[in-house]
């Protein structure tokens, strides 16, 4: 009951801190003139976007925190425990996990700020370069990586087939190390490359944040229900304003801070693999773009789709954002439900 309590507390914060964000943090990007500079290589439909306010994100950035900070006083203060000391660091404890991939999310979301900051005030449309990008990500990324293994985060979970601890030896410490890198900075990636019309990402996220609640209070991990909670109200306040037509966008300030947050949800319940059914747009996403990058260059010029990523594709076939944003909620909602089942009953086998 107090798990329930503070999460639900955690979802109302975050959706309001967010929404009534956006009577402030939206003019305020007006003013600043921090508008969306539309490309030429997207949908030409676009272009009647262009100087919407962009770097919205720092609106749930905001909330996100301010939920889970007002949950887990809420939650201790009815008489739960969150531990709270440094020795944690070296134990492995739930509060680790927790601000870890916080810390982790905040740091994606500099380098999103960084390269919305170019884009905007530098009139530099294509934002920071690739490789500054990538080295940004992966420093913060590697970071995390290395307070898992600090803190002794290294077992994972397989539905159906039990843990793993990566820690035995220095064959499964790199494979530890390999696959966290690979996952983390994908899906960090994957939602990013998902935020390209309106309500997307957002609405995708909700599906994902809600999934994590359930998994929450199946296995009674309070923590966990707060963080995912305050996710889930932070994404429907944002929702007010980025749905369509949006009002403001995310930009890469809050589309890499939402990837580095769900790549550290997959690790807080110590099953990674399962953002897989769970961000299944999220991966389809991703897959899109590299088929079509490389079908294009081995055929040297074909294309598989009509557009990459696949919301584009779909666009150009005639299907509005309202449609696609259904569509695509619904799939991973479908995925969500799958993700669910398997990490349940994997565990009951």
């Amino acid at each position: 009951m107090n798990m329930t309590a503070a999460s639900v507390i955690s979802a109302v914060t975050g959706f309001a801190v967010t929404a009534a964000l956006g009577f402030i943090v939206i003019p305020w990007l007006h003013k600043l003139k921090f508008g969306q500079t539309i490309l030429d290589i997207g949908p030409k439909w676009h272009k009647k976007k262009q100087g919407t306010p962009n770097m919205g994100g720092i609106m749930f950035i905001a909330g996100i925190a301010a939920a889970f900070a007002v949950g887990a006083v809420i939650f201790t203060s009815l008489g739960g425990e969150l531990e709270t000391d440094y020795s944690a660091l070296l134990q492995g404890r739930e509060l680790v996990l927790l601000l870890g991939g916080l810390f982790l999310a905040l740091g994606c979301g500099l380098v999103g700020f960084a390269d919305d900051f170019v884009k905007i005030k530098l009139k530099r449309n294509e934002g920071l370069n690739p490789r500054q990008k990538t080295l940004g990500q992966l420093v913060m990324v590697i970071a995390y990586v290395a307070t898992l293994w600090i803190s002794k985060n290294t077992v994972w979970y397989f539905p159906f087939i039990g843990t793993v601890d990566f820690s035995k030896n220095f064959f499964t410490g790199i494979v530890f190390w390999a696959l966290s890198v690979v996952i983390i900075y994908g899906c960090v990636n994957s939602v990013n490359l998902t935020d390209g019309i309106d309500g997307l990402c957002s609405g995708v996220t909700v599906t994902v944040a809600a999934a994590f609640c359930v998994i929450a209070f199946i296995t009674d991990f309070a923590g966990l229900g707060i963080l995912a909670a305050s996710l889930l109200g932070a994404m429907l306040g944002f929702l007010c304003w980025n749905r369509n037509p949006a009002k403001v966008f995310m930009g890469d300030t809050g589309s890499l801070f939402l990837g580095g947050l769900v790549a550290a949800l997959g690790y807080v319940i110590k099953c990674p693999f399962l953002l897989l059914p769970i961000g299944v747009i999220y991966v389809c996403e991703t897959l899109s773009d590299i088929i079509q990058i490389g079908y294009f260059k081995i055929t040297h010029g074909k294309r598989v789709f009509k557009m990459a990523p696949i919301h584009h594709h779909f666009e150009m076939c005639g299907w509005n954002e309202k449609k696609i944003c259904v569509v695509f909620c619904t799939v991973n909602i479908i995925g969500c439900a799958a993700g669910v089942l398997i990490y349940v009953l994997g565990a009951a086998a």
